[in-house]
């Protein structure tokens, strides 16, 4: 999916090289599609897990939030920036392997707030977490 805001970047391949050196290359998200209605990306599982092999909660947060953010800075638009002010995660299920894949839906993009659903699914399909993001937008409209 291409973002047309002027300033930001144009493509998903845009967005993914935008994230060089940051939290998300180290945990490994890809963005998949990018939109402020919808965001989709995925995670690897290892390389992120706690001591007793599980996905760990704090990376399926990273992965809410990331999705999230960047569905409400293309929201947000030229010369605005968004910033997260709350996330809440409800963690579901473990997961031990494979790939967990995010999905940030819009459910309210405002002036100077935008929120997200963040549902986070498995190999399988199966929910492992659910999360809301709440974004404040900075700047002049």
């Amino acid at each position: 999916m291409t973002d047309t805001t002027p300033g930001h970047p144009r493509t998903t391949a845009d967005w993914q090289r935008a994230a060089a050196g940051t939290l998300l290359e180290r945990t490994g998200i890809e963005l998949v599609e990018v939109g402020a209605e919808r965001t989709l990306g995925t995670m690897p599982v290892a390389g992120n897990t706690q001591p007793a092999g599980l996905l760990h909660g704090g990376a399926t947060a990273t992965l809410a939030e990331t999705l999230g953010s960047v569905a409400a800075q293309v929201h947000a638009g030229t010369g605005r920036a968004a910033v997260g002010i709350e996330l809440n995660v409800t963690h579901h299920r473990g997961v031990r392997e494979g790939t967990v894949h995010g999905t940030a839906t819009a459910i309210h993009l405002g002036r100077s707030t935008a929120a997200y659903e963040i549902v986070v699914v498995d190999d399988d399909g199966r929910r492992v977490a659910t999360a809301r993001l709440t974004c404040m937008v900075l700047g002049t409209p």
